[in-house]
């Protein structure tokens, strides 16, 4: 099992498969253990607020690197802008100049989209802090080779990982269930769909229940 000590990378199989309710599951669980969590979103796009929203439902302190209007990859949202383009260097030390014992770095959509200057990516930022991953996946078809491919392309770079399903439906059928089976990589848990609208203290109680992360460090 990946330790959560210092960063650790949240990446996803895709956009749109939960990444920010499992940012803000994990920071819930963590902050249960007792330990001090800070969240970092390293680049928003469109007009969501994954920061805002982390906080709310962990209480964990979150902040965007960057913001830019348009719903896009983070690297064509920046050019579309005009704004700048957010150095590697800058979110390494954004991450290592963090007091709290662990530092979960939300990328934007899956593991390889550009996140910034140069192209750089949410695998180059594992590799450059030497962190582990939590990759979060779909329940549904497709989501066995999504898993996989993004697993492979972590472990080639030598990043140890971890797997969350990020909405596991309320009526899951039997793609659903013999996924849950055949998914590849060590699993930390599975975010029941809708949870996000969950009061915040149940969200938070119910965080322990759904993830098993290891236990805090003597």
């Amino acid at each position: 099992m990946i330790p959560f000590e210092g960063p650790v990378l949240v990446t996803g199989t895709d956009t749109g498969v939960g990444k920010t309710v499992a940012t803000a599951a994990i920071a819930a669980a963590l902050i249960r253990q007792g330990r001090s969590v800070d969240v970092i979103k390293i680049a928003q796009t469109g007009d969501d607020d994954d920061a805002a929203e982390v906080t709310r439902l962990s209480g964990a302190p979150a902040r965007a690197l960057a913001a830019y209007p348009d719903p896009l990859a983070p690297f064509a949202a920046a050019r579309r802008s005009g704004l700048p383009l957010l150095k590697l260097a800058e979110v390494v030390d954004a991450a290592l100049d963090s007091p709290a014992e662990v530092v979960l770095l939300e990328g934007a959509g899956g593991l390889l989209v550009q996140l910034g200057e140069d192209g750089w990516t949410a695998r180059d930022l594992a590799v450059e802090l030497g962190c582990p991953a939590v990759v979060v996946t779909r329940a549904g078809l497709g989501t066995l080779n999504h898993t996989a491919l993004t697993l492979e392309a972590l472990a080639r770079r030598g990043i140890d990982a971890a797997i969350v399903v990020g909405a596991w439906p309320h009526d899951p059928g039997i793609a659903e269930y013999e996924n849950l089976t055949d998914l590849p990589g060590d699993r930390l848990g599975w975010i029941p769909d809708g949870a996000a609208a969950l009061d915040p203290e149940a969200f938070r109680l119910a965080a322990t229940e759904w993830l098993a992360l290891p236990e805090r460090p003597d």
